[in-house]
């Protein structure tokens, strides 16, 4: 499904659903922290119901279905959505894909205990999003925003692999990342208080052919990019990691998260 947003890539069309093999084998890169920061937390846990928003190939809810939650996972892309059925039955478990527009969403009132939103947070229409989301959980329950992002300026690596992709793709808004805590905006304040947040670095392990699938899966390369210009950064990318990458490396990340907690009045 092509998606034109004014507010990401100067509105340059994208279709996660030409990358979703890619992203399914090269994107489930979360470490075992990342996971843990959320079971330290109390969420995601045996006992709670929980919604995963844009949740593409099913990282979040594969990964954390040993901890016990009762999973519902919804994605806009019909693509990635079939690629998380094949991966959860492939590991044997009980999760409920659903190809659907976070906008779109339709439960009933005070379904979950918490809903989860990982890289994916600023793709929605808040001022449609928020109300519902604060309907769709229980009086006490949580939203938890997570986000983890290479850091250009720091990491020779990641430095040179996002140069490369600017090239291609001149209005990619996901260049340039550094520290910050998770961007909230105001109209969550009206549904939600924020209960928590944290900021912290990751090494994240690779291969040139790992790191080099992982590029190709971002929005401004794989999503984007028509045939030509694929196989032309395809060609490029690689003779770059040839030229300044070992075999095997890390590449400096760092990782956020936000819990909000729904406002007792919604």
């Amino acid at each position: 499904m092509e998606i034109t947003d004014e507010r990401i890539d100067g509105g340059k069309a994208f279709d996660w659903g030409r990358t979703s093999e890619e992203y399914a084998k090269y994107r489930d890169i979360y470490p075992e922290e990342f996971y843990k920061k959320i079971v330290d937390r109390n969420l995601c846990i045996s006992g709670q119901k929980v919604l995963d928003l844009g949740t593409g190939t099913g990282v979040l809810p594969r990964n954390m279905y040993r901890y016990g939650a009762d999973w519902v996972g919804t994605d806009i892309s019909p693509e990635q959505i079939k690629q998380a059925e094949k991966l959860s039955e492939e590991g044997n478990m009980k999760i409920d894909f659903r190809a659907v527009s976070t906008e779109d969403i339709d439960f009933p009132d005070e379904s979950f205990d918490v809903i989860t939103a990982c890289q994916c947070f600023w793709y929605f229409d808040h001022e449609k999003v928020m109300p519902k989301l604060a309907k769709l959980l229980k009086n006490d329950g949580k939203l938890l925003i997570l986000y983890m992002a290479w850091l250009p300026y720091e990491d020779v690596i990641a430095g040179k692999s996002e140069d490369l992709v600017i090239r291609y793709s001149p209005d990619w808004s996901g260049a340039g990342e550094t520290r910050h805590p998770i961007l909230i905006p105001d109209i969550a304040y009206d549904y939600f208080a924020m209960e928590d947040h944290e900021e912290y670095d990751l090494k994240i392990p690779f291969t040139k052919e790992t790191w080099h699938g992982r590029m190709r899966a971002c929005r401004g390369v794989g999503a984007s990019l028509n045939a030509e210009e694929l196989e032309k950064w395809d060609i490029e990318h690689r003779q770059l990691l040839d030229r300044i990458a070992p075999d095997q490396f890390e590449v400096l990340h760092y990782a956020a998260l936000a819990v909000l907690k729904k406002n007792t009045r919604f």
